[in-house]
């Protein structure tokens, strides 16, 4: 197939690219580089199979010739990037929707919405089932991620409704593998870029708060089967094993032989207490569950972090 990826240099949106090309299609990767890097896509030079675009999805998507499916994964997805681009952030999910949409449509394509837990936002349930509908704080210091994705996945089923377009939407809870951004904001690499300096570990309240880590290779491996599949609402996929900030911070010196202390701050605003996935839908409908568990992602996650820290300086 030809295949169109938003948010191609990003973390994930590469990590697909590689998945896609595997399989024998043609990927079409678009970004706007704001917060992707061309570095994850450096080792795709020479590949016939393999075009990158230079733009931006909040404006016009031009894809000359066929297109059979979009993947969606275009927008800052940090904690770090929602104070230095909310606008964009809002646009991305709004405007950058829409004109992906419009290119599934134009083309016959199916549509697969890259959602997020956050649409769930601090949650009353736990765990998060697709039927709960979330505790969102819409005028937060989160709100542009959590409100632009959920009305992403409103636009989504109004493209697929009136109009007939093929669409899935996937809810991606916390995921980490190679590849992460260095500077990203979120647990994983704050703790494992900290303690490979062997600087303090920074936790954010008390440590009770709860994460579920999910290992790149699975979580592509249950997106990819979801475009595949019927489903046209959404898809929890994460790793339902859960773990308190405390204990993962532990894990994480333990397992880069750090020195580093831990040290608490004060839990920034609307941060979820808990987070852990009900993937019912996804073991039941597409035969889908995490097979990578922490003990195997994180010292991978780790050496590459280690790799990228010693080419940095």
């Amino acid at each position: 197939m030809r295949i169109v990826v938003t948010g191609a240099a990003g973390f994930l949106g590469s990590h697909l690219v590689d998945r896609l090309l595997e399989q024998g299609h043609e990927v079409v990767g678009i970004d706007s580089l704001i917060t992707g890097r061309i570095e994850n896509l450096k080792h795709l030079d020479g590949n016939r199979a393999f075009r990158f675009v230079l733009a931006d999805v909040t404006q016009y998507i031009h894809v000359p010739g066929p297109v059979d499916r979009v993947y969606h994964f275009a927008s800052p997805a940090s904690p770090f990037d929602f104070p230095r681009y909310p606008v964009h952030i809002l646009k991305v999910g709004s405007v950058g929707t829409l004109n992906a949409l419009g290119l599934s449509k134009a083309k016959g394509a199916r549509f697969l919405l890259a959602s997020t837990s956050e649409v769930y936002g601090d949650p009353e349930v736990h765990p998060q089932s697709e039927a709960y509908w979330g505790h969102v704080n819409p005028i937060g210091e989160r709100s542009m991620y959590d409100e632009a994705k959920r009305f992403a996945e409103a636009l989504t089923m109004a493209y697929r409704r009136p109009n007939q377009v093929e669409t899935r939407i996937v809810r991606i809870f916390n995921t980490y593998g190679p590849r992460m951004r260095l500077d990203d904001g979120r647990v994983l690499p704050n703790f494992v870029c900290s303690a490979l300096r062997n600087e303090p570990l920074t936790i954010h309240g008390d440590g009770t708060q709860t994460r579920s880590l999910c290992y790149v290779d699975d979580l592509l491996r249950g997106i990819l089967a979801l475009m595949e599949s019927k489903i046209d609402e959404p898809v929890n996929i994460g790793n339902p094993d859960e773990i308190t900030m405390l204990d993962f911070a532990k894990e994480i010196i333990a397992l880069t032989g750090a020195k580093s202390e831990i040290v608490y701050k004060p839990l920034p605003k609307d941060d979820p207490a808990r987070r852990r996935p009900d993937i019912t839908r996804a073991k039941a409908e597409l035969g889908w569950e995490p097979r990578i568990s922490r003990s195997e992602g994180l010292p991978r996650t780790i050496e590459d972090f280690r790799r990228r820290l010693v080419r940095a300086g």
